[in-house]
């Protein structure tokens, strides 16, 4: 099928808003609301004093050091309660956009089974899609609940999941980074629920676009001294194309298409950490996190298998890829003050430290919102 990109870039989309969280390199082609993710009255406790300066903790650049993020994080260092967990609900807040856009996407189905959403309109990212009749088609049909009565889905030509990556991936190199930013020539299996059947594989810069579910490995790496539990924190290199510079736990990676859990958890450990594999497979599958965020055409609909790694104290990690810069190792208490008074972390790596946190015995039902808070943890499909 001879496809033609041709027509693809005839429409610009005007790019509305810089975000002030989510320091990514957003497509200029897809405009994304304007509305701050984080209210103000929630950010009034998230400035702290310095020797010589007020030091301002906004999501709007990651111009910190580790001293800072360590004098934030002392109990004493500012005058607020540990019992409020308002600074919690926040970073489930930010993973969690967007929720009264659902009605403006489009099912994307495969073989009756719904494996994504995209975004419709006169100038949206399935406007881009329509010019590739040989590989997408819109049916008008009710059945699956999509907006005006119609869901996308792939021509009948490709029934092969061979045919399907192939025929679709065309599609992504044809769209090309101005419209999806941040191609990796990586591939996240397509399917309707983990462990399901795969449909098809589809590069991972591409899945929030189609809306299809992605599956992710987060490990806290910790150490037990005196009784208390200290984790490994890592700090972003300035280089990463998404979120540079913040703050995350130990380690992390999306999980692509024909390997498993336990082997790719073994992987980034080695690449992000240094962890041997001896001391990687100890690491503990403790469940999951989950979140449903649309911004502007991007649904992202992540799942994220958590796991719990008690390290020797006499473990240092060292990063392998370049895609972390440095590491500390923070009280669990004080980690948990650096979530609810800033915007330092990674905002997905704040669910998986909360997590953590409740497991832990850190959170206590003697806290107003604790049961509100633990569900909020898997407002996405966590299928």
């Amino acid at each position: 099928m001879a496809r033609s990109c041709t027509l693809l870039l005839s429409h610009k989309f005007q790019n509305s808003f810089v975000p002030s969280l989510c320091i990514s390199k957003a497509s200029p082609a897809f405009p994304m609301r304007t509305s701050t993710p984080f209210p103000s009255r929630f950010l009034t406790h998230t400035c702290f004093k310095s020797k010589s300066t007020t030091l301002s903790v906004s999501a709007a650049g990651t111009s910190f050091t580790w001293d800072d993020v360590l004098r934030i994080s002392q109990p004493e260092s500012l005058p607020d309660d540990p019992s409020d967990i308002s600074g919690f609900f926040q970073k489930v807040k930010i993973c969690n956009r967007g929720s009264e856009m659902q009605s403006e996407f489009l099912p994307f189905v495969i073989e009756d089974q719904i494996v994504g959403y995209l975004h419709n309109g006169s100038r949206s990212f399935a406007q881009h899609l329509r010019r590739f009749k040989d590989v997408f088609i819109f049916p008008r049909d009710d059945s699956y609940g999509g907006r005006i009565g119609a869901h996308v889905t792939l021509h009948p030509m490709l029934g092969k999941p061979e045919d399907r990556t192939g025929a679709v991936g065309d599609v992504v190199k044809c769209l090309g980074e101005e419209l999806i930013p941040g191609i990796r020539n990586e591939l996240y299996p397509v399917t309707s629920s983990f462990g399901s059947r795969v449909f098809f594989s589809l590069e991972r810069a591409a899945a929030p676009y189609f809306g299809i579910k992605a599956y992710g490995v987060h490990m806290n790496g910790y150490v037990e001294r005196d009784r208390q539990k200290l984790l490994w924190i890592g700090k972003r290199s300035q280089g990463k194309a998404t979120f540079p510079g913040m703050l995350d736990h130990l380690v992390a990676g999306g999980l692509p298409h024909g390997i498993s859990c336990a082997e790719n958890l073994v992987k980034e450990c080695e690449e992000e950490a240094g962890i041997p594999r001896s001391i990687a497979n100890e690491a503990i599958p403790v469940g999951a996190v989950s979140y449903m965020d649309i911004d502007g055409y991007r649904y992202k609909r992540d799942v994220l298998l958590c796991y719990d790694l008690k390290l020797p104290e006499s473990f240092r990690p060292e990063n392998q890829d370049g895609e972390v810069d440095s590491f500390k190792l923070i009280p669990a208490r004080h980690v948990a003050n650096v979530i609810r008074r800033t915007q330092f972390f990674k905002p997905n790596c704040s669910l998986v430290i909360i997590d953590f946190l409740f497991r832990h015995g850190y959170m206590k039902p003697e806290h107003f919102g604790y049961l509100d808070l633990l569900q909020s943890l898997r407002s996405g499909d966590c299928s």
